[in-house]
Protein backbone atom coordinates (compact mmCIF):
# COMPACT_ATOMS: atom_id res chain seq x y z
CA UNK A 1 0.00 0.00 0.00
CA UNK A 2 2.71 2.49 0.95
CA UNK A 3 4.59 1.88 -2.30
CA UNK A 4 1.37 2.40 -4.24
CA UNK A 5 0.70 5.71 -2.47
CA UNK A 6 4.26 6.85 -3.13
CA UNK A 7 4.03 5.96 -6.82
CA UNK A 8 0.73 7.80 -7.27
CA UNK A 9 0.32 11.47 -8.10
CA UNK A 10 -3.44 11.49 -7.45
CA UNK A 11 -4.97 13.63 -4.71
CA UNK A 12 -6.87 10.63 -3.34
CA UNK A 13 -5.85 6.99 -3.05
CA UNK A 14 -8.20 4.12 -2.26
CA UNK A 15 -7.54 0.81 -0.51
CA UNK A 16 -9.85 -2.18 -0.84
CA UNK A 17 -9.86 -5.96 -1.13
CA UNK A 18 -10.32 -7.45 -4.56
CA UNK A 19 -12.52 -10.38 -3.47
CA UNK A 20 -15.81 -8.43 -3.76
CA UNK A 21 -16.45 -8.48 -0.01
CA UNK A 22 -15.82 -4.75 -0.43
CA UNK A 23 -18.39 -3.56 -3.01
CA UNK A 24 -16.69 -1.68 -5.90
CA UNK A 25 -19.88 0.32 -6.53
CA UNK A 26 -19.19 2.21 -3.29
CA UNK A 27 -15.90 3.66 -4.60
CA UNK A 28 -17.46 6.78 -6.24
CA UNK A 29 -19.33 7.61 -3.04
CA UNK A 30 -16.13 7.41 -0.96
CA UNK A 31 -14.24 9.66 -3.36
CA UNK A 32 -17.13 12.13 -3.64
CA UNK A 33 -17.31 12.36 0.15
CA UNK A 34 -13.58 13.03 0.30
CA UNK A 35 -13.70 15.72 -2.36
CA UNK A 36 -16.26 17.67 -0.33
CA UNK A 37 -13.32 18.67 1.86
CA UNK A 38 -14.65 17.65 5.28
CA UNK A 39 -12.24 14.76 5.82
CA UNK A 40 -8.73 13.49 5.08
CA UNK A 41 -9.70 9.83 5.35
CA UNK A 42 -13.05 8.40 4.25
CA UNK A 43 -13.68 5.08 5.98
CA UNK A 44 -16.15 2.51 4.70
CA UNK A 45 -17.48 1.28 8.03
CA UNK A 46 -19.37 -1.90 8.85
CA UNK A 47 -20.45 -0.49 12.20
CA UNK A 48 -21.98 2.89 11.41
CA UNK A 49 -25.71 3.26 10.70
CA UNK A 50 -26.63 1.37 7.54
CA UNK A 51 -23.51 -0.77 7.56
CA UNK A 52 -23.19 -4.47 8.31
CA UNK A 53 -20.64 -7.24 8.86
CA UNK A 54 -22.71 -10.02 7.28
CA UNK A 55 -19.70 -11.41 5.44
CA UNK A 56 -17.92 -12.49 8.61
CA UNK A 57 -18.09 -16.25 8.45
CA UNK A 58 -19.02 -17.13 12.05
CA UNK A 59 -20.08 -15.72 15.38
CA UNK A 60 -16.47 -16.19 16.53
CA UNK A 61 -15.23 -13.81 13.83
CA UNK A 62 -17.95 -11.32 14.78
CA UNK A 63 -16.78 -11.41 18.39
CA UNK A 64 -13.11 -11.14 17.38
CA UNK A 65 -13.87 -8.20 15.08
CA UNK A 66 -15.83 -6.29 17.72
CA UNK A 67 -13.27 -7.08 20.42
CA UNK A 68 -10.35 -5.97 18.25
CA UNK A 69 -12.05 -2.67 17.52
CA UNK A 70 -12.83 -2.13 21.21
CA UNK A 71 -9.22 -2.79 22.20
CA UNK A 72 -7.82 -0.52 19.48
CA UNK A 73 -10.17 2.36 20.35
CA UNK A 74 -9.41 1.97 24.05
CA UNK A 75 -5.67 2.24 23.35
CA UNK A 76 -6.10 5.24 20.99
CA UNK A 77 -9.13 7.15 22.31
CA UNK A 78 -8.08 10.41 20.61
CA UNK A 79 -6.91 9.25 17.20
CA UNK A 80 -9.78 6.76 16.75
CA UNK A 81 -12.59 8.75 18.35
CA UNK A 82 -14.27 9.42 14.97
CA UNK A 83 -13.71 5.96 13.50
CA UNK A 84 -16.11 3.12 14.33
CA UNK A 85 -14.24 0.57 12.18
CA UNK A 86 -10.44 1.00 12.29
CA UNK A 87 -10.09 -2.66 11.27
CA UNK A 88 -11.72 -2.18 7.86
CA UNK A 89 -9.65 -2.64 4.73
CA UNK A 90 -11.82 -0.33 2.64
CA UNK A 91 -11.05 3.39 2.77
CA UNK A 92 -9.85 6.42 0.81
CA UNK A 93 -7.01 8.73 1.86
CA UNK A 94 -6.03 12.25 0.86
CA UNK A 95 -2.40 11.57 -0.01
CA UNK A 96 -1.13 14.98 1.12
CA UNK A 97 -2.56 14.46 4.63
CA UNK A 98 -0.45 11.38 5.37
CA UNK A 99 3.25 11.18 6.20
CA UNK A 100 4.03 8.17 4.02
CA UNK A 101 7.57 7.84 5.33
CA UNK A 102 6.22 7.33 8.85
CA UNK A 103 4.05 4.35 7.97
CA UNK A 104 5.31 0.92 9.03
CA UNK A 105 2.33 -1.35 8.27
CA UNK A 106 2.32 -4.87 9.69
CA UNK A 107 -0.06 -7.46 8.33
CA UNK A 108 -3.22 -6.16 6.68
CA UNK A 109 -4.56 -3.62 9.23
CA UNK A 110 -3.32 -0.67 7.18
CA UNK A 111 -5.97 1.83 8.25
CA UNK A 112 -4.97 1.50 11.90
CA UNK A 113 -1.43 2.51 10.93
CA UNK A 114 -2.65 5.52 8.93
CA UNK A 115 -4.93 6.83 11.67
CA UNK A 116 -2.61 6.37 14.64
CA UNK A 117 0.53 7.79 13.01
CA UNK A 118 -1.12 10.86 11.49
CA UNK A 119 -3.41 13.66 12.60
CA UNK A 120 -6.23 13.33 10.11
CA UNK A 121 -9.93 14.18 9.99
CA UNK A 122 -12.02 11.04 9.59
CA UNK A 123 -15.46 10.75 8.00
CA UNK A 124 -17.36 7.52 7.45
CA UNK A 125 -19.68 5.93 4.91
CA UNK A 126 -21.63 2.78 5.78
CA UNK A 127 -21.11 -0.41 3.80
CA UNK A 128 -22.18 -4.03 4.10
CA UNK A 129 -19.26 -6.45 4.24
CA UNK A 130 -20.21 -9.05 1.66
CA UNK A 131 -20.06 -12.83 1.57
CA UNK A 132 -16.82 -14.48 0.47
CA UNK A 133 -17.21 -16.21 -2.91
CA UNK A 134 -13.82 -17.94 -3.07
CA UNK A 135 -10.54 -18.30 -1.21
CA UNK A 136 -9.85 -18.35 2.50
CA UNK A 137 -9.84 -15.60 5.09
CA UNK A 138 -6.48 -14.20 6.19
CA UNK A 139 -7.69 -14.16 9.79
CA UNK A 140 -5.83 -16.75 11.88
CA UNK A 141 -3.87 -17.01 15.10
CA UNK A 142 -0.70 -15.68 13.50
CA UNK A 143 -2.52 -12.61 12.20
CA UNK A 144 -4.07 -12.12 15.63
CA UNK A 145 -0.64 -12.09 17.25
CA UNK A 146 0.61 -9.75 14.53
CA UNK A 147 -2.30 -7.39 15.31
CA UNK A 148 -1.45 -7.38 19.03
CA UNK A 149 2.20 -6.70 18.19
CA UNK A 150 1.12 -3.86 15.91
CA UNK A 151 -1.00 -2.31 18.66
CA UNK A 152 1.83 -2.57 21.20
CA UNK A 153 4.34 -1.04 18.80
CA UNK A 154 2.02 1.82 17.89
CA UNK A 155 1.01 2.57 21.47
CA UNK A 156 4.21 1.93 23.36
CA UNK A 157 6.76 1.79 20.56
CA UNK A 158 10.22 0.34 20.83
CA UNK A 159 10.21 0.62 24.61
CA UNK A 160 7.53 -2.08 24.87
CA UNK A 161 9.75 -4.66 23.21
CA UNK A 162 12.74 -3.47 25.22
CA UNK A 163 10.64 -3.88 28.38
CA UNK A 164 9.59 -7.42 27.47
CA UNK A 165 13.17 -8.49 26.90
CA UNK A 166 14.28 -6.60 30.00
CA UNK A 167 11.60 -8.41 32.00
CA UNK A 168 12.80 -11.76 30.69
CA UNK A 169 16.39 -10.81 31.53
CA UNK A 170 15.37 -9.73 35.03
CA UNK A 171 13.63 -13.05 35.69
CA UNK A 172 16.65 -14.94 34.37
CA UNK A 173 18.99 -12.78 36.48
CA UNK A 174 17.02 -13.50 39.64
CA UNK A 175 16.75 -17.22 38.80
CA UNK A 176 20.52 -17.52 38.33
CA UNK A 177 21.16 -15.58 41.49
CA UNK A 178 18.71 -17.69 43.51
CA UNK A 179 20.20 -20.90 42.11
CA UNK A 180 23.75 -19.88 43.03
CA UNK A 181 22.77 -18.75 46.54
CA UNK A 182 20.35 -21.49 47.53
CA UNK A 183 21.51 -24.31 45.28
CA UNK A 184 25.29 -23.97 45.38
CA UNK A 185 25.69 -21.97 48.57
CA UNK A 186 27.52 -19.05 46.92
CA UNK A 187 27.52 -15.57 48.45
CA UNK A 188 24.97 -13.11 47.11
CA UNK A 189 27.62 -10.68 45.80
CA UNK A 190 29.28 -13.31 43.58
CA UNK A 191 25.85 -14.57 42.54
CA UNK A 192 24.84 -11.06 41.49
CA UNK A 193 28.02 -10.64 39.42
CA UNK A 194 27.60 -13.95 37.58
CA UNK A 195 23.89 -13.31 36.94
CA UNK A 196 24.66 -9.87 35.54
CA UNK A 197 27.34 -11.20 33.16
CA UNK A 198 25.05 -13.87 31.74
CA UNK A 199 21.98 -11.68 31.32
CA UNK A 200 23.91 -8.75 29.83
CA UNK A 201 25.01 -11.00 26.97
CA UNK A 202 21.63 -12.65 26.43
CA UNK A 203 19.73 -9.35 26.58
CA UNK A 204 22.04 -7.82 23.99
CA UNK A 205 21.46 -10.67 21.54
CA UNK A 206 17.68 -10.45 21.98
CA UNK A 207 17.66 -6.65 21.64
CA UNK A 208 19.70 -6.89 18.43
CA UNK A 209 17.10 -9.22 16.95
CA UNK A 210 13.80 -7.88 18.27
CA UNK A 211 14.22 -4.25 19.37
CA UNK A 212 16.94 -2.45 17.39
CA UNK A 213 17.12 -4.68 14.30
CA UNK A 214 16.48 -1.71 11.98
CA UNK A 215 19.21 0.46 13.56
CA UNK A 216 22.21 -1.82 13.16
CA UNK A 217 23.69 -0.04 10.14
CA UNK A 218 26.99 1.79 10.21
CA UNK A 219 29.06 -0.22 12.68
CA UNK A 220 30.01 -3.74 13.66
CA UNK A 221 28.10 -5.94 16.06
CA UNK A 222 31.21 -6.09 18.25
CA UNK A 223 31.25 -2.32 18.56
CA UNK A 224 27.62 -2.27 19.62
CA UNK A 225 28.21 -5.15 22.04
CA UNK A 226 31.20 -3.37 23.58
CA UNK A 227 29.15 -0.24 24.26
CA UNK A 228 26.12 -2.17 25.48
CA UNK A 229 28.07 -4.51 27.72
CA UNK A 230 30.29 -1.69 28.98
CA UNK A 231 27.31 0.43 30.01
CA UNK A 232 25.41 -2.49 31.54
CA UNK A 233 28.48 -3.70 33.42
CA UNK A 234 29.09 -0.19 34.77
CA UNK A 235 25.44 0.15 35.73
CA UNK A 236 25.53 -3.25 37.44
CA UNK A 237 28.69 -2.27 39.31
CA UNK A 238 27.05 0.92 40.51
CA UNK A 239 23.97 -1.03 41.61
CA UNK A 240 26.03 -3.57 43.56
CA UNK A 241 26.82 -1.30 46.54
CA UNK A 242 23.13 -0.43 46.79
CA UNK A 243 22.31 -4.12 46.78
CA UNK A 244 24.80 -4.71 49.59
CA UNK A 245 23.46 -1.74 51.56
CA UNK A 246 19.84 -2.90 51.22
CA UNK A 247 20.64 -6.48 52.24
CA UNK A 248 22.87 -5.51 55.16
CA UNK A 249 20.71 -2.65 56.48
CA UNK A 250 17.30 -4.29 56.14
CA UNK A 251 15.65 -7.68 56.31
CA UNK A 252 14.92 -7.72 52.56
CA UNK A 253 16.17 -10.96 50.92
CA UNK A 254 19.00 -10.50 48.37
CA UNK A 255 16.92 -11.68 45.39
CA UNK A 256 14.12 -9.20 46.19
CA UNK A 257 16.63 -6.39 46.66
CA UNK A 258 18.21 -7.25 43.31
CA UNK A 259 14.79 -7.04 41.64
CA UNK A 260 14.29 -3.54 43.03
CA UNK A 261 17.65 -2.26 41.76
CA UNK A 262 17.07 -3.78 38.29
CA UNK A 263 13.68 -2.07 37.97
CA UNK A 264 15.06 1.33 38.96
CA UNK A 265 17.76 1.16 36.25
CA UNK A 266 15.40 0.19 33.39
CA UNK A 267 14.77 3.64 31.89
CA UNK A 268 18.47 4.54 31.96
CA UNK A 269 19.32 1.36 30.05
CA UNK A 270 16.70 2.04 27.39
CA UNK A 271 17.72 5.67 26.83
CA UNK A 272 21.42 4.74 26.58
CA UNK A 273 20.80 2.02 24.01
CA UNK A 274 18.42 4.03 21.84
CA UNK A 275 20.52 7.22 21.94
CA UNK A 276 24.09 5.91 22.08
CA UNK A 277 24.55 2.27 21.08
CA UNK A 278 22.31 2.56 18.00
CA UNK A 279 22.80 6.25 17.22
CA UNK A 280 24.63 5.66 13.91
CA UNK A 281 21.85 3.44 12.65
CA UNK A 282 19.39 6.14 13.69
CA UNK A 283 21.17 8.60 11.42
CA UNK A 284 20.97 6.20 8.45
CA UNK A 285 17.38 5.01 8.74
CA UNK A 286 14.16 6.56 9.93
CA UNK A 287 13.19 4.98 13.23
CA UNK A 288 9.94 3.02 12.95
CA UNK A 289 8.63 4.00 16.36
CA UNK A 290 9.75 7.61 16.67
CA UNK A 291 6.42 8.89 15.37
CA UNK A 292 4.44 11.12 17.74
CA UNK A 293 1.20 9.52 18.88
CA UNK A 294 -1.15 10.91 21.51
CA UNK A 295 1.18 12.94 23.67
CA UNK A 296 3.62 11.92 26.42
CA UNK A 297 7.00 10.36 25.78
CA UNK A 298 7.98 8.91 22.44
CA UNK A 299 9.09 5.32 22.14
CA UNK A 300 12.77 6.25 21.91
CA UNK A 301 12.67 8.31 25.11
CA UNK A 302 12.16 11.72 23.50
CA UNK A 303 9.13 14.01 23.85
CA UNK A 304 5.98 13.44 21.84
CA UNK A 305 4.07 16.34 20.37
CA UNK A 306 0.36 16.77 19.70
Amino acid sequence: MVEGFQASDADWCLVMDGDLQHPPELIPRLLERGERGDGDVVVASRYVGGGGADGLSSWVRHVVSRSSIAVARAMFPVRLRDCTDPMTGFFAVRRSAVDLAALRPRGFKILLEVLTRNKVAVVEEPFVFGERFAGDSKANLRQGLSFLHQLASLRFGRMSRFAIIGGFGAVLNLAIMAGLIHGLGEGYVLAAIVAAAVTITINFLLQERFVFHDLRQGRSVWGRFAESAGFNATEAAIRLPFLVWIVEATTIPPVVAQAVTIAVAFVLRFVFHSRVVYRRGRALARVEDDVPLEGGVSSDGGPRVQ
